[in-house]
């Protein structure tokens, strides 16, 4: 196992949910960031799906002790040095490229890159890469498929991300390959609209709470 991997499953192996948050106004980064830092969950994904979200990785990464924050939905090269660069400590893409690939490599910021087949993670594998992200979970097959690739894929970890919410979480955390998942259900739209972080913080705590 390398450096970078041993970093990475240090950061998913600290709580059973990793928030998937896209936030639209950088202002919200920083009290959302505190409020699921306080509900126990400081490993934290600002997807790179808005305007807002270089400046809110950048935020968080400034102001709020404690919280690991990832940068996800990194689609190329060129995202991956905006995301490094603004302050992310670990970097999710829903899938890989050679040229992602290479950045990941000429860095020493781990990555979370996407599989959803036998053959995705087998190329990775080749790539030295052992934790993946599988996405879209419920969609290519669930817990039920994630299962069925733990024998012949022995010795890969996942975090599954796609789908997942407080009813299922436990059928992919009880699996052996599964080392957290990743979900947006932590931090609601409308709470976040509403400056609601006590609320966010007892969705957080319940999901820090969750067993296998």
């Amino acid at each position: 196992m390398t450096a970078k991997t041993e970093k990475l499953l240090a950061i998913l192996k600290a709580q059973p949910v990793v928030p998937v948050l896209i936030v639209d106004d950088a202002k919200s980064a920083v009290p959302l960031a505190r409020a699921l830092v306080a509900g126990g969950l400081k490993a934290i994904e600002i997807t790179m799906r808005t305007p807002a979200a270089l400046d809110a990785i950048r935020a968080v990464a400034a102001e709020v002790e404690g919280a690991n924050v990832g940068a996800g939905t990194i689609l190329s090269a060129r995202d991956w040095d905006a995301a490094v660069a603004a302050g992310s400590t670990f970097i999710v893409s829903p899938g890989v490229t050679l040229g992602i690939l290479d950045a990941a490599k000429a860095s020493d910021v781990p990555i979370l890159p996407g599989a959803a087949t036998p053959s995705e993670v087998m190329a990775l594998r080749e790539e030295g890469v052992e934790v993946m992200k599988f996405f879209p979970a419920e969609q290519a097959g669930g817990a039920a498929y994630l299962k069925a690739l733990s024998s012949p894929l022995a010795g890969t970890l996942f975090c599954p991300t796609g789908g997942i919410s407080l009813k299922n979480a436990k059928d992919y955390l009880s699996l052996p390959n599964v080392v957290c998942v990743g979900g947006s259900w932590v931090a609601p739209k409308e709470l976040v609209a509403a400056g609601d972080w006590a609320g966010i913080t007892r969705l957080a705590s319940e999901a820090a709470a969750i067993k296998a």
